[in-house]
């Protein structure tokens, strides 16, 4: 998986202790750093003749949910900011120069490794977001 190499905690547990600054950054991270494989993707699957007109409509209607969740995951991190929640350090270091990330072992992985990683970080977003959820509104009974 390309964001192999990035440090995420290993485990609920040791997200739970992670600062909202820092995961908010993470959040930020994981899903810019999928932009460009999932794009590159879609144009790869395009030329499956054996795949369905639905099947491609899918695949890029993810992407255009993961690009939605990161401009929704900023908007909120602008709203956190400006109630003083956390702070404005995280200005900036969401842009695909700040993942220091390189997709070109995408190319080489198979639809089935590519599809299992992108769950892979997917399940870690959405427990991230929970996370955060919890710390920022704890009357949700987390």
């Amino acid at each position: 998986c390309h964001t192999s190499g990035m440090q995420t905690p290993k485990g609920k547990e040791y997200a739970q202790k992670i600062p909202r600054e820092e995961l908010t950054h993470l959040i930020l991270k994981l899903l810019q750093a999928w932009k460009e494989p999932l794009s590159h993707f879609n144009q790869h699957i395009e030329h499956h003749q054996e795949l369905t007109d639905d099947s491609l409509s899918k695949a890029k209607q993810i992407s255009n949910m993961v690009h939605e969740l990161k401009t929704g995951v900023e908007k909120v991190t602008e709203k956190m900011q400006s109630m003083g929640i956390i702070s404005n350090s995280l200005n900036g270091m969401a842009s695909s120069e700040g993942t220091g990330l390189s997709i070109s072992n995408e190319a080489k992985m198979s639809d089935s490794d590519f599809i299992h990683c992108f769950r892979r970080d997917s399940n870690k977003v959405q427990s991230y977001l929970k996370i955060l959820k919890c710390r920022i509104m704890p009357e949700n009974s987390c």
